[in-house]
């Protein structure tokens, strides 16, 4: 029973966007809950990264015009950057 409520909670959850374009995410900070998804979707003309600095998650390279995604599962303030552009820099908050 537990484990059809947990899928039924993730399935329930709320899907957000990160734009990746002139070399910045949009929005840099973004709040959301857990079991929510939140996709990167890179608008820039060269690949992209978005890379937990905590090692929480790894998209390795995005292309451009193409998408990743991940569920957050855990709560936490999660920093990150492309490791192509370490100055490109994001905040993954998860309540």
């Amino acid at each position: 029973m537990a484990t059809s409520l947990a899928g039924f909670c993730e399935a329930a959850g709320t899907t957000y966007q990160v734009v990746i374009e002139q070399m910045r995410f949009d929005p840099p900070v973004l709040t959301v809950h857990r079991g929510d998804r939140v996709v990167w979707v890179n608008r820039d003309l060269f690949p992209h990264t978005v890379t937990g600095m905590s090692k929480a998650f790894d998209s390795h390279e995005i292309s451009p015009n193409a998408s990743w995604s991940y569920v957050a599962r855990q709560t936490g303030r999660y920093r990150y950057l492309c490791t192509l552009h370490t100055t490109m820099r994001g905040t993954l908050i998860v309540q």
